[in-house]
């Protein structure tokens, strides 16, 4: 089986036709996903997705791009809502200087926040990073200083070094359709130099959706495509990149049910 580690199902894209995503992403092989908050003042919408398909969790936080707007939230705040059995991270949160839709001392406030819950909760927390490398290996490193916490680059498309200084501090690399691309070679690089055991995989959708299916809305079902074009990356087999793959998000994220079929291994 594959799991899809990063999705938005409760966006307005897939609002007409939800029961049918999660159908093709089960016929497809996988057999669970990770919903992603963005907004906290939608937490409870993100929450109903997860509560209606028992093969999907979610997480709790803000996106960087909404960091300015959405009210601030403190760590005990994230990790109350954190209680739900189906909320089993926080974020996404990080940095993002290429848009900039938030104020940065804004966006670092928020980061903060989140990694401080992840480190009291000890749940991960979803990063995502963009034309931020330098301030997200400062902010990662500070709070990792003050207690280690578990966590993921998520949708990785930066440099090599910060795939290696994120592993280094014991987190993990989430890949998107991002590594199909034409152009993606540097990240293939990256991708082959990272350890198989700190690989997950996600669709990101409705974005970002993978070659084939480049230009189409992204789904989970297509997180397939992904896990191929790593497999011939790596040079391993694809069963062994979804074993691995599998294996790694249930290790981070270990308050997700694992399936029956991986709870009796």
């Amino acid at each position: 089986m594959l799991v899809d580690s990063h999705c938005h199902l409760d966006f307005p894209d897939f609002a007409e036709d939800l029961d049918a995503i999660v159908g093709r992403a089960v016929e497809a092989g996988v057999g669970h996903m990770l919903t992603i908050c963005t907004h906290v003042t939608k937490f409870g919408q993100v929450l109903a997705v997860a509560e209606r398909f028992p093969q999907v969790t979610c997480t709790v936080g803000i996106h960087p791009h909404e960091a300015g707007a959405e009210p601030a939230v403190t760590a005990a705040q994230l990790v109350e809502k954190a209680q739900h059995p189906k909320v089993i991270g926080f974020g996404e949160t990080g940095l993002d200087y290429f848009y900039d839709h938030s104020p940065r001392e804004e966006q670092q406030r928020s980061f903060r926040a989140h990694l401080m819950a992840a480190r009291e909760a000890q749940l991960p927390v979803v990063v995502h990073t963009r034309d931020a490398d330098d301030d997200t290996v400062r902010i990662l490193g500070e709070e990792m200083a003050a207690g280690a916490f578990p966590g993921l680059i998520h949708c990785f498309s930066s440099s090599r070094e910060l795939a290696e200084k994120a592993v280094e501090m014991g987190l993990y690399i989430s890949l998107s359709g991002i590594l199909t691309f034409k152009k993606s070679e540097e990240l293939r690089e990256t991708a082959r130099a990272v350890p198989l055991d700190r690989l997950l995989v996600e669709t990101d959708a409705p974005y970002l959706a993978p070659v084939p299916k480049r230009g189409k809305r992204n789904e989970p079902a297509f997180v397939a495509h992904t896990a191929a074009v790593l497999a011939e990356v790596k040079g391993v087999s694809v069963r062994e990149i979804e074993e691995a793959t599998t294996a790694n998000f249930f290790r981070l994220f270990r308050k997700a049910p694992r399936p029956a079929a991986l709870a009796a291994e």
